[in-house]
């Protein structure tokens, strides 16, 4: 009897075939690179130009050369110059305190309502929401004489709150309806666990509900600061020159010539307002997008 002995023959494993990526495939990533490049450029063209202007001297302020020529800081310090009338740095504090008070205000206004449209079931709560949405869309120009003549009567022109007050109602519709979508996909099921633990309405949204809606809120909070630092129209008009903000100081700067604008220094003056901004968007962009983004798709 003979035994025969087979031998298994392994088949060899195949080499991975490499896909080549397709010309068309190419062609729409390099149109989505070449179209983020000139967002890029168009977002931050002007403000590197303002940049290389402020650190240009001033006889060479019209100079066409695409990066820092005859580099020198005394634009900055021209800035700050309180011989010619300027209160630049008066100007800075005055709009923090504006800004902030702004802010805070409008958090407080608008979280507690966001959250009464997105949670609360009461009669007429559709048409707040459309009556807040109006007030977004109202134009501020509309706006200048009627509140012109009231601040006149009542002696606020040249005050604070003639500005703040405004800038409340400009930045409350954008702080409701960004919290009020977060709000609303928040689960319920955290809420009404509060609930039956003991706690009243109010505990369960400021203990559970508020900690929850952080990234909202901060977002919320930065994007308000800026539309009330940025706000010109009214503070031209509403301010004196111990209130003004940055907006309307920078907009009259003076210099040596009245004639000619101190275009150097407005230009330092407005990278001093600005770099501010830009660093703290920067630094909190994760928090600003998860904000802006919360709510926005359902599970």
């Amino acid at each position: 009897m003979s035994i025969e002995f087979t031998k298994d023959v392994v088949a060899e494993p195949k080499k991975p075939i490499r896909q080549s990526v397709s010309w068309t495939r190419r062609l729409a990533s390099g149109r989505v690179y070449v179209g983020a490049l000139i967002v890029l450029v168009w977002g931050l063209g002007p403000f590197y130009w303002m940049v290389v202007t402020a650190l240009r001297d001033p006889a060479y302020t019209f100079d066409n050369t695409p990066w820092p020529t005859h580099v020198t800081l005394e634009n900055f310090r021209n800035a700050f110059d309180t011989s010619r009338g300027n209160n630049f740095g008066r100007a800075l504090v005055n709009s923090v305190i504006i800004g902030s008070a702004t802010t805070a205000a409008a958090l407080i206004l608008g979280v507690m309502a966001a959250y009464a449209l997105a949670r609360l079931t009461f009669k007429g709560k559709y048409l707040v929401s459309g009556l807040v949405l109006s007030a977004s869309m109202f134009p501020a120009v509309v706006l200048v004489t009627p509140l012109f003549q009231l601040f006149t009567n009542i002696g606020w022109i040249g005050q604070y709150q003639a500005m703040i007050i405004p800038n409340i109602s400009f930045v409350l519709p954008m702080t409701v309806y960004i919290l009020a979508s977060f709000f609303a996909e928040l689960p319920w099921e955290l809420e009404e666990a509060a609930r039956i633990d003991g706690a009243s309405r109010f505990q369960a949204f400021r203990l559970i509900m508020l900690p929850l809606a952080a990234p909202a809120v901060f977002t919320t909070a930065i994007l308000a600061f800026i539309a009330a630092v940025n706000e010109y129209l009214l503070a031209s008009l509403l301010s004196s020159d111990k209130t003004e903000p940055v907006t309307k100081a920078i907009a009259r700067f003076s210099g040596n010539d009245p004639l000619v604008p101190p275009y150097t220094a407005i230009m330092a003056a407005g990278t001093i307002v600005t770099i501010p901004l830009v660093i703290m968007v920067l630094l909190f962009q994760r928090r600003i997008i998860s904000g802006l983004t919360a709510g926005g798709v359902k599970s």
